[in-house]
């Protein structure tokens, strides 16, 4: 099979399947009514949430006994706070750490007062989620939802309520409040101010993010494959493929320069091939999974050994793109491989960063992730086509509403204060959309059945296992991240036999991977567990994993370096191998009203 560029795209449905059933009236009348629902509920499902708190208050209503103990808790917290001290006996440390809280007047009365009465209300439903009787997942829809109400009604969203909001209205004569009138207006309407025009144009891909040189090298239909040029006179000799989450545009590894992940490799002697999938639009509704295995990850992986010439290669992958990656790595070690992909070079190591391989644990993103919200995305990517970016973002934005939505709305509206970003922000607003038919797939096979873990994914005419994956693995997890929380990453200990190096970093599932050496409040702890290693389960190698102050970037080049040959002359990119240059076509694709 040639992996040299083609010289167009393919059809975006060539290898998908195409006995399609078509749309029965009656089902085009179901999907109507449940589409022109679903804006009124955030695009989540009702009938999920209210099967949720039915559950809930019928085991609730049957249990006297809890209700008692909820009415005793209920009256405690609220002593507690009516008792709450007039004047500055409590300090104004936030509680809990909350930074919604964090200033010292929160600590004077009467905000000291609204604070301990939102701070005992979090508590007691923090204790009334819980009734036994209720479904596991149905006791954490109530709670976070509970959570959503109380963070709407924080006393930190509101001027008079808000110690210092009011000091800033007052101190800035009413102008703070003015300016976030006009934000308000300008959010409202659509129409940007010129601030929020100037914010706009901060950041331009290809101008000062996503500038490491490079050029694309192949081209397919759903993928481009970007070499980058060397910056060393030596190289590794191996290769690095990386694979980037489809939900997210690859530059998230080549932001600025200062923390670029692809221009930190390359200044360490290593060449980097890294895939920009396409952006989506209707005619991609057919792509499958199937689609993005082959002509993504395989593809790239034979295009990247006759690029380089290379008869090894290293592999990495981020997010979902790590999940492909690791599916495709399992594929590969079968004994049969995949047909039309015999000769493809060998993957030499694998290193997945913040990427699941189980989903028994997905954290809160599986609150969204049920059988109803997914007949409901069906039927809403059905008529589109797609999942639009803003609809998936507006999913991320549920997990961490206090600060993405009403932090921020206190501070542009009350505060009268723009964020003016920055270039990882920018990439966040760079949505891009996911193929009704792969979206339908990856969510019911990886999240409702798990059939990864379970070593019952089909990739061609049989099932996928991990325990068939011999090389050496280098994971992250991170320990704030709510899409792929780093306990249910540390899983593929459970899945395989083969050399694992773990790490556990400080930050976000974005935050944490983009950590550049020299980024202040770094950390990490590592460990590696041999081949055929023992056992340890996550909280054991939480107490005993080495810790180490920093970026644990370093840690991973060290280690790719380790399981490499001895570096060899650097080469230009050819010129007749070049479609374009870097950044390359798919990552401009933006559609109106994404």
């Amino acid at each position: 099979m040639s992996h040299r560029r083609t010289p167009g795209p393919r059809s975006a449905v060539e290898s998908a399947d195409p006995a399609r059933r078509t749309e029965t009236d009656t089902e085009r009348l179901d999907r109507l009514i449940q589409t022109a629902v679903a804006p009124l509920a955030g695009n989540l499902s009702p009938i999920a949430l209210s099967l949720a708190f039915a559950d809930w208050a019928w085991h609730l209503a049957a249990s006297p006994g809890r209700q008692l103990e909820l009415t005793t808790l209920a009256a405690q917290l609220a002593s507690d706070t009516l008792h709450t001290p007039l004047h500055g006996a409590e300090d104004g440390a936030a509680p809990n750490g909350d930074p919604r809280f964090r200033a010292e007047a929160w600590g004077q009365w009467p905000f000291s007062l609204w604070r301990a009465a939102f701070n005992n209300a979090e508590a007691f439903w923090r204790e009334a989620a819980r009734v036994p009787g209720v479904s596991e997942h149905h006791t954490a829809l109530v709670d976070f939802f509970a959570r959503q109400y109380l963070d709407m009604m924080s006393p930190a969203n509101r001027l008079l309520t808000n110690p210092v909001v009011l000091k800033n209205a007052i101190d800035s004569g009413g102008t703070a409040l003015a300016q976030g009138w006009q934000n308000w207006l300008a959010d409202a309407t659509g129409v940007p101010t010129a601030e929020d025009i100037a914010n706009q144009d901060r950041f331009v891909v290809g101008g000062n993010v996503a500038v490491t040189p490079g050029k694309v090298v192949y081209r397919n239909h759903l993928i481009e494959l970007i070499r980058y040029a060397p910056q060393t006179d030596t190289v590794h000799p191996e290769p690095l493929l990386i694979v980037p989450s489809w939900i997210m545009k690859f530059y998230i590894l080549d932001l600025s320069p200062h923390n670029s992940m692809v221009r930190y490799l390359v200044e360490q002697g290593h060449t980097v091939y890294m895939i920009s999938w396409r952006n989506p639009d209707e005619s991609d509704r057919e792509l499958s999974m199937d689609n993005y295995l082959q002509m993504g990850v395989l593809d790239a992986i034979g295009a990247v050994g006759e690029d380089a010439d290379a008869a090894q290669i290293h592999a990495m992958g981020y997010c979902l793109g790590g999940t492909l990656l690791a599916m495709a790595a399992a594929a590969l070690a079968r004994t049969e491989g995949v047909a039309g992909y015999a000769h493809l070079p060998a993957l030499k190591t694998l290193s997945l960063l913040a990427a699941q391989v189980d989903f028994s644990e997905p954290g809160e993103l599986g609150l969204f992730i049920d059988e109803s919200q997914v007949n409901l995305l069906d039927h809403l990517t059905k008529g589109q086509g797609f999942l639009k970016g803003s609809q998936m973002a507006g999913s991320f934005q549920f997990l961490h509403s206090r600060d993405l939505v009403w932090t921020r709305r206190m501070r542009e509206y009350l505060m009268g204060e723009r964020d003016q970003g920055n270039d990882l922000m920018a990439w966040n607003a760079d949505t891009t959309r996911l193929p009704a038919r792969m979206h339908h797939e990856y969510l019911v096979a990886l999240y409702l059945k798990n059939a990864l873990a379970h070593g019952r994914y089909m990739v061609g005419d049989s099932s996928i296992s991990m325990n068939d994956l011999e090389l050496p693995i280098f994971m992250v997890g991170t320990e704030r991240d709510h899409v792929s929380p780093w306990r249910s990453v540390y899983k593929l200990h459970h899945l395989t036999d083969a050399e694992i190096t773990f790490v556990l970093t400080s930050g976000g599932h974005n935050a944490g991977i983009v950590s550049e050496p020299g980024h202040p409040r770094r950390r990490h702890q590592i460990a590696t567990r041999p081949a055929h290693g023992r056992w340890l389960d996550a909280d054991h190698w939480l107490q005993t994993a080495q810790r180490h102050e920093g970026s644990w970037w370093p840690a991973w080049q060290q280690w790719l370096a380790t399981h490499s040959s001895a570096p060899v002359r650097a080469r230009a990119i050819p010129a007749n191998r070049a479609v374009c240059d870097a950044p390359g076509e798919y990552v401009m694709q933006r559609y109106a009203g994404d």
